[in-house]
């Protein structure tokens, strides 16, 4: 089997997808033409022409405006489902989606709106499709951590069907340390944690991660190689690591694929993932990813198979249906 056709036929997880950066520019458009919301592009295409970005925080200029299309449950049940249609193409069998509460909240749109239009469009890609999906808050870290606490206290009533906390946004100058009491009350409220660390930001946000936000995984964690203990704790731990390649390219953490460290870390033993990030703004979906890869680094089979198999051992799902998943991977590639 050529490359291409493993990636497709390998059953896979994603564990690090922000549900409103996979809003499409065509979804945008049509949400604004519903809501008679004025947009600063004229067209579909202009929309798509605007997401070029320069660093982390240009993206996020964009983010937040596109966003703003999200009004009503239709809104965001109709984000989710564009979302889970294409992880039916690419065979995305489970996905641990993260969702930004402060973004629609600080809109005045609460979790009563959103939170029905995610949970139905997953449900119904369970029953259509066999697509199982967590769901992870994220706080936003360019703001302050008692925001983040307010917002924990309005997700109280909705804990039972979100899996985890997360951390994401402006890295830069708001290091993981800035959070450390609110992760602490969400991992005494039973939640599990991860938190993005070492993407724009040094090694020892990493570090930060681990010890004071005790997080299950890292999200992103590029940087880690510019720390050998840092690198042994990972191997020795098997902390995952959530990589998101394309979305690395884009924002200049790396200038060339081919660049990449992600098959280093992953040959050292790193219990590294791939990962679509924010998709339809940095240019792929979960098996573009993986082509991509393949284009620019001495990608083999056994590399895929790992990088598949790695993406459940990750996950938050029970053992045993790790187990079925990753048994389905080596059958069909025995």
């Amino acid at each position: 089997m050529t490359l291409t056709t493993i990636i497709e036929k390998l059953p896979k997880a994603e564990l690090h997808l922000h549900i409103e950066g996979s809003l499409t520019p065509e979804l945008m458009w049509q949400l604004a033409s519903k809501h008679n919301i004025t947009l600063p592009y004229k067209s579909v295409e202009e929309i798509a022409a605007a997401y070029q970005f320069t660093d982390l925080q240009s993206f996020l200029d964009i983010y937040y405006a596109g966003a703003g299309v999200l009004i009503d449950e239709d809104d965001f049940y109709a984000l989710m489902w564009a979302y889970l249609l294409r992880c039916n193409e690419d065979n995305i069998v489970h996905t641990e989606i993260m969702f930004d509460p402060q973004t629609h909240t600080a809109r005045g749109i609460g979790f009563d709106t959103f939170m029905p239009g995610f949970l139905r469009a997953m449900k119904d890609a369970e029953k259509q499709f066999g697509i199982s999906s967590y769901l992870i808050m994220s706080f936003l870290r360019h703001l302050p951590e008692s925001d983040a606490f307010a917002t924990l206290e309005a997700a109280k009533p909705y804990l039972s069907v979100i899996d985890a906390v997360g951390l994401d946004s402006s890295e830069l100058g708001h290091p993981p340390s800035k959070f450390e009491r609110v992760f602490r009350e969400a991992r005494a409220l039973g939640l599990k944690i991860v938190a993005h660390a070492g993407e724009e930001g040094p090694a020892e946000y990493i570090w930060e991660a681990l010890n004071l936000l005790n997080v299950d995984r890292i999200d992103h964690g590029v940087r880690c190689q510019e720390d050998e203990k840092l690198m042994a704790y990972l191997i020795a731990n098997q902390i995952p690591l959530t990589v998101c390649p394309l979305s690395n390219l884009k924002l200049c953490v790396v200038d060339d694929l081919a660049k990449h460290n992600i098959l280093s870390l992953l040959d050292k033993g790193l219990m590294v993932t791939v990962n679509s990030d924010d998709p339809t703004y940095f240019g792929g979906f979960l098996n573009d990813n993986y082509r991509e890869l393949c284009k620019a680094l001495p990608v083999t089979a056994d590399h895929l198979k790992q990088l598949a198999i790695n993406s459940f051992t990750a996950s938050f799902l029970p053992e045993d249906i790790k187990q079925l998943h990753i048994d389905h991977i080596h059958s069909l590639t025995a």
